[in-house]
């Protein structure tokens, strides 16, 4: 695989951010919005808000981007040492290939070195995403609960949703 390039996105990144989120979406459990509930709207508030009080970043592989990852604060200053609403999207041509862990690696870092007022970082996983929940542990999140039929599949079956979170040292 080629080099992993990691950069902060910018609005002139929307379209090929809403591209990769409706691909992720297309897989049954790749992301919590399904595809036609991807819109620029929905991007360009996620850009926005990660860029005001958070975080953003994209992976680059040969030019096109593999992958995206974005936390922020919620508006109540009782939320401001937090980032929330973290979502990671992976391309399906990059899945398993290392983007997801340097994306996550590299936020950790930011967080660690630039935002040194943030000592929380949250996410919430689907219970049936044990691969997920895995690799979250592995990077030092820690289960925090379980929200109980709190997710309805495409099948219509609910499961659970598990909050994590991962704690500055």
């Amino acid at each position: 695989m080629n080099t992993i390039k990691i950069s902060h996105p910018g609005l002139e990144d929307l379209n090929d951010i809403t591209a990769l989120y409706r691909a992720v979406a297309a897989i049954e459990g790749g992301l919590a919005r399904a595809q036609d509930e991807i819109s620029d709207d929905y991007v360009r508030h996620n850009l926005v808000m990660s860029q005001a009080r958070g975080l953003s970043l994209i992976a680059r592989i040969d030019g096109k981007i593999a992958g995206e990852i974005h936390c922020y604060s919620p508006a109540p200053r009782v939320f401001a040492h937090v980032l929330s609403d973290l979502t990671i999207a992976v391309h399906p041509d990059f899945q398993g290939s290392g983007v997801g862990k340097v994306l996550f690696t590299q936020l950790l870092a930011e967080v660690t070195t630039k935002l040194p007022h943030i000592s929380r970082v949250e996410l919430i996983a689907r219970e049936s995403n044990q691969r997920a929940i895995g690799f979250y542990q592995k990077l030092g999140f820690v289960i925090e609960g379980k929200m109980v039929n709190r997710i309805k599949n495409s099948n219509g079956q609910v499961e659970a949703d598990i909050p994590m979170a991962w704690y500055r040292a």
